[in-house]
């Protein structure tokens, strides 16, 4: 390959990597990239593991081997066994030495166990450059030859080092992408999923109930005395007291598989579950409210429950399920319940849930303290009417 077919097989990498849906695709399209621009027959990118003393292979690419999976589960090798990478991450780097790439080759008769890797898999010749990020190494590229076809040569190095340089600028890009999708799907405060996250993810699982029936169940919680502790003990004590119920919201929706937890806004949280009954939904969401109930400062925890599992029509949005497990919550918290209010199971909730109510159809609606706020009746279910 020419110069000028080099300079376009780096634009190609880049572009392959810039334009990839998610990490996975783009460290293949890495490989891929790499093996394509050097004329070679595999690739694979591996990243140093520095806790555990190893380089973890994140994909093999080309004319895999068996035993070579595209993604594979826990292939790695020690760093020790690789001389060259123990100079590279230990002494040429922190001595001021820049990224550089090396050729190995059968023909060369080098032990090694590079080259008991390349004879045992039918490669003759490699190139490894590592990549580095924010000055510190992050892992390898590796391209191979199979056997018969010419062996790398110094200028094939060099030019290995250029695309581990493209590579390391690709990974870094998807890094910070990766965190700038994070903040945006994250509750800055307790760390856990915000609104956005939450509506996305009730879309899928509705869509999901509607293709195979899974059960889908939202869990709405009212955190209780927040304002008097912002209001006598400051708001640094308000929020220690919100990330503790977040901390507590977490690990309670670990018991159900695949969950979601989300802080809403204010002292608004939420839980999200997909496939587990919604009796073991009520059974975690019963402990969650013991577990606040203990929580130094607060006054425990209103929650309402709403799933499909449960008797309350056809869920088509999910505002209807939001509209549901916030009367549910409504309820739990104008009777000072000590455990949940599940909708479907107080029919006064599905009632109250699926009336007409005056406003912009927010949620908040339920909590509304003015002149068109709905009252609590008897049954401390809010009168859907409203004021006469």
């Amino acid at each position: 390959m020419g110069l000028d077919g080099r300079l376009r097989a780096v634009v190609a990498l880049a572009q392959a990597m810039a334009a990839a849906p998610g990490p996975r695709d783009s460290v293949r399209a890495a490989a891929r990239g790499a093996r394509v621009a050097m004329e070679g027959s595999f690739a694979a990118i591996s990243a140093w593991e520095r806790e555990r003393g190893r380089l973890r292979v994140l994909v093999n690419e080309g004319e895999r081997r068996p035993g070579e999976e595209e993604f594979p589960a826990d292939e790695s090798y020690p760093v020790h066994d690789f001389p060259e990478i123990t100079e590279f991450l230990h002494e040429l780097w922190a001595g001021g030495g820049g990224p550089h790439a090396w050729v190995e080759s059968v023909a060369d008769g080098r032990p090694g166990r590079r080259g008991e890797a390349l004879r045992r898999r039918g490669r003759g010749t490699c190139v490894v450059v590592p990549i580095v990020l924010s000055g510190r190494a992050w892992g390898e590229l590796y391209v191979a030859r199979d056997e018969g076809l010419p062996d790398f040569d110094e200028d094939d190095g060099e030019f290995a080092a250029v695309l581990g340089a493209v590579v390391a600028a690709g990974l870094a890009q998807n890094e910070r992408l990766a965190e700038a999708r994070r903040l945006a799907f994250t509750d800055p405060l307790t760390g856990l999923a915000n609104r956005r996250a939450v509506d996305l993810r009730l879309d899928e699982a509705l869509e999901e109930h509607r293709v195979s029936g899974a059960v889908v169940s939202l869990v709405v919680c009212d955190l209780n005395g927040l304002k008097r502790v912002n209001d006598t003990l400051g708001h640094a004590t308000g929020d220690r007291l919100l990330e503790r119920f977040g901390s507590v919201l977490s690990r309670c929706g670990a018991m159900l598989p695949g969950a979601l937890v989300a802080r809403l806004g204010g002292d608004e949280f939420c839980l999200v579950s997909v496939g587990p009954p919604a009796d073991d939904v009520v059974r975690v969401t019963e402990e969650l409210c013991v577990r606040a109930a203990e929580l130094e400062l607060g006054e425990g925890v209103a929650c309402g429950v709403a799933s499909t599992g449960d008797a309350i029509g056809p869920v088509k949005s999910s505002r209807r399920l939001f509209r549901l497990a916030d009367a549910a919550q409504y309820k739990a918290k104008a009777a000072r319940s000590p455990g949940p209010v599940v909708a479907g199971r107080d029919t006064a909730v599905v009632r109250l849930a699926d009336a007409p109510q005056p406003g912009t159809g927010e949620r908040r609606r339920f909590r509304g303290r003015g002149a068109d706020a709905p009252r609590p009746g008897p049954d401390g279910v809010t009168d859907p009417a409203g004021p006469p």
